[in-house]
This record gives structure tokens, C-alpha cells and sequence, in this order.
């Protein structure tokens, strides 16, 4: 199905250059995902995207998010002029904007809705996820859409493709098709023909803007200078098992770090704990194992956990209850709360074991060092001397992260700003250094 965009000048939402080029460019394509970094301002730019819509259309738009970031982005409505609806039931939504929680999707009549936005969109990544399918039939005939989330991983051609397909640009089979060959046998491993490299990135900045600065789209980037991230290892010593070998040796594979951290989940949590109770700051404390969070809220004082087991209403309070300032200390898997959450209000953070995604730490540690947080960001990690390196590591894996965006983004950067700033006419000035001088002939005629 076809949508026409949405021409009419944007309202004045209070939105930086950058945000009014991205939040403008999805109006006129109607169907869009704006791939920006995180603290760019992604909910602001789907604020202003759908009360336009809801405006210029006079449908209701729904936005989905992660878990807890509903409210938050109500309240981010309130402050720019937009009134949002945060619905828990069908029953609960009003004329204009509603904003929901994924896992709360069944309860509301999609049909209703002539808008959608998806919040940290890259929950549609897995292209055999259930939540991935659920979305594209529940969906597939709404009009105008909008996909908001971070940067792709470079080489994600999977998360690419999906997001075409949920926007009704092209099915990830045949995005797969036009521009992929199979490497070797592995069915599962794709890549790029070498010819169709820049005509694949071109379509792509199409539907989908990569924006990892302001300064991207020519605009000041200072006001989003970060203070320092601090990034300090924590080695805490265990007593070695003979049956392990006569001396203890660096854990390398995934099963032998899992082992590792088992095996040091008691001085971890010790060393951890001891750091955190001296010292009244608030504090987010990362866990990877059920195991660690239980230790963890245990042994520090006034931590709160939220667990996988919690309900949702739960979850949503004590999330609310730490972004407000009533819990100082709180205690979670990067997995349950690591994504959309604006916490500088806390400057502190702890990793007692973990993830081995990047992505899944890069999110989690960007929940307080984001724009707006003007303290210097601490991250603390608790590790066993068998796990090694753990932070060199994780700056080695950022290093090759921000390596592999750059190339993406020299691919990318000269389409966006075509698509969403308009392609400026050239001009090749001729400035005369002498006169002309004419061939006898044609001065006899």
C-alpha cells in the first residue's frame, strides 16, 4: 500500500536543526525509520512525526516502546506541547497520540490507528522472532509509519531487512536477492555483491536516514559533547581448583567465562557491594546471572531489583521510582532495562558480570552517559582474574564498532543529506581571463 507523505510545514516542537531536517524528511516519505545514536532526541523527532500525522490526517497514532519508556516519553510529550496517551488497555486510548508497551500490543485494535511508531525498533532484528511477525501482520496496512533506534550494527543486513519489510519498502527476501550472495554453504551468511555496494546504500538512505551527529547534516555538534566515561576493571581473586589444572589459567571460551564468573559471583558481589555502600551517589549495578542480582540487592543497602520474573506493573514502578530520585540504587540485566531509559540523573554504574554483546553493554552504559548528563560517567567492572582483560577487551570491541560505523557512514552520509536536505544545483562559474578570438572564417562571415 502506498502513502502519500505528509508536505505541511512542522510545527515548532522546540526541536534542534537536526531533529526538524529527520522529523520533516519521515513526514514527506510517510513511511520511514530514522536510525540516529542514541541522544540525538529520537523520541522527540516521533513526538513531532505523529501529532502531524494526527493533525494533517485527523487519525490516531500509536507508539510502541520498551518497557517504562512509555511514561517517560509521555512526560517528554508534555514538555514540547503534545499530549500523549500512556494506555495499558484498548479502553484507555483518546482521540490523537497513545503510547503502549510492546508486550501490551494484544490488547489494542490496530486496525483504529493510521500511524505507528516503533521506539527502539530493533526489537524487529530477528527475523524469527515472534515479535518480529506478530508486528508485521498486525501492521501491514497502516498507512504511515515511523521505526526509531539506534544506529545498526554495520553488516546487520538482517535488522536492514527487516525494517525495510515492516516499512512495506521491500521484503527482506528480496532485499536479500537483489544485493546478497550466499558465502559458501551457510545459508545463513550473506554478503553484499561487490557491484551493488553503493547502489545497496543508496536505497537504503532512501527509507533510512544514519545519523550519528549533528554535524552529519551540517549542523553544530557541540551542545552534544559528553563529559568523560571513565571505564575502570575491578580483578577480584579466587581460590584455584586443582582439578582445573596446576595453575590457573584465562578463561576463552564462552563455557570457561560463564564458569569463571560462577566461580567469583561471591567476591564479586563483595567488591561491588563494598564500593557502593560507601558512597550515597545513585547507582545502576548490571548483573548477567538471576544469581548476581539476588546477591547483589541483598548486599547492598537500598538496592532494588528488577528481575525477568517481576510483572510489568512492577517493573514500571520501580523504574519510575529510580528516574524520580525514590531508589538510589538499582539493580538489573542489561537485557530487561538496558534500551530507551534516560537516567542522568546518575553519573555511577557498576557491571558485575558481562554481557559478551557489545551492543547490550554499549546500550546499557548509554542509559546515563548520554546528552544532558554534565557529570563525568564512572563505570566500574567486576571481573575474576580468570576472565582476563575484560575492559581492554570491551575497548577493543568499541574500537572495531566505531571502525566498521565509519565505514558504514562514509557509504551512507552524502545519500541521507540528498534525501533529507535536497540535492544543492552545482555550479561550475567560468571567469574569462582573456577575449575570445574568433577563426578567420567565421569573422569574413
Amino acid at each position: 500500500m502506498d502513502t502519500t507523505g505528509i508536505a505541511a510545514p512542522l510545527r515548532d516542537y522546540g526541536l534542534f536543526p537536526h531533529q526538524r531536517d529527520l522529523a520533516e524528511w519521515a513526514l514527506r516519505r510517510g513511511r520511514a525509520a530514522i536510525f540516529a545514536d542514541t541522544g540525538l532526541g529520537k523520541s522527540r523527532m516521533q513526538l513531532a512525526w505523529a501529532d502531524m500525522v494526527h493533525r494533517e490526517t485527523g487519525g490516531d497514532v500509536l507508539i510502541l516502546a520498551p518497557l517504562a519508556v512509555a511514561e517517560q516519553t509521555a512526560e517528554e510529550g508534555q514538555s514540547i506541547g503534545v499530549a500523549v496517551t500512556h494506555a495499558r488497555e484498548g479502553a484507555d486510548v483518546q482521540p490523537g497520540i497513545t503510547i503502549t508497551n510492546y508486550d501490551r500490543l494484544h490488547k489494542f485494535d490496530v486496525a483504529h490507528f493510521v500511524g505507528v511508531v516503533l521506539d527502539e525498533s530493533s526489537i524487529i532484528k530477528h527475523h524469527a522472532a515472534k515479535t518480529l511477525q506478530t508486528l508485521l501482520d498486525a501492521f501491514v496496512a497502516t498507512p504511515y509509519k515511523l521505526c526509531a533506534t539506534a544506529t545498526p550494527a554495520p553488516n546487520d543486513w538482517t535488522e536492514l531487512g527487516n525494517h525495510a519489510q515492516f516499512l512495506g519498502v521491500r521484503s527482506r527476501a528480496e532485499m536479500l536477492a537483489e544485493f546478497f550472495v550466499h558465502d559458501g554453504g551457510d545459508t545463513q551468511t550473506w554478503r553484499l555483491k561487490g557491484h551493488a555496494r553503493q547502489v545497496f546504500w543508496r536505497w537504503v538512505a532512501s527509507w533510512g536516514a544514519m545519523v550519528r551527529s549533528p554535524a552529519d547534516l551540517g549542523h553544530d555538534a557541540s551542545a552534544y559533547a559528553l563529559p568523560p566515561l571513565n571505564v575502570h576493571q575491578h580483578s577480584v581473586e579466587t581460590e584455584h581448583n586443582p582439578a582445573h589444572g596446576l595453575f590457573a589459567m584465562e578463561a576463552r571460551t564462552l563455557m570457561e567465562r560463564r564458569d569463571a564468573r560462577r566461580n567469583s559471583l561471591v567476591e564479586r558481589v563483595r567488591a561491588c557491594a563494598a564500593m557502593v555502600n560507601a558512597d550515597r551517589q545513585p547507582w545502576v549495578v548490571w548483573c548477567d546471572l538471576n544469581a548476581e542480582g539476588d546477591a547483589l540487592t541483598a548486599a547492598i543497602d537500598g538496592a532494588v531489583q528488577i528481575a525477568g520474573a517481576d510483572d510489568a506493573e512492577t517493573k514500571e514502578q520501580r523504574l519510575h521510582d529510580f528516574a524520580h530520585g525514590k531508589i538510589r540504587v538499582l539493580v538489573s540485566k542489561p537485557s530487561i532495562c538496558g534500551f530507551g531509559l534516560n537516567w542522568q540523573h546518575c553519573a555511577r554504574m557498576a557491571f558485575v558480570g558481562v554481557t559478551d554483546s557489545f551492543e547490550a553493554y554499549y546500550q546499557a552504559v548509554r542509559r546515563c552517559w548520554r546528552f544532558g548528563q554534565s557529570r563525568p560517567v564512572d563505570v566500574h567492572v567486576f571481573a575474576s582474574q580468570q576472565e582476563g582483560a575484560v575492559v581492554a577487551n570491551l575497548k577493543r570491541k568499541e574500537q572495531d564498532a566505531k571502525a566498521m560505523a565509519d565505514a558504514m557512514a562514509s557509504e551512507t552520509i552524502g545519500a541521507v543529506k540528498e534525501n533529507i536536505l535536497g540535492r544543492a544545483k552545482e555550479f561550475n562559474l567560468y571567469e574569462p581571463q582573456r577575449r575570445i578570438s574568433l577563426p578567420a572564417f567565421l569573422e569574413a562571415a
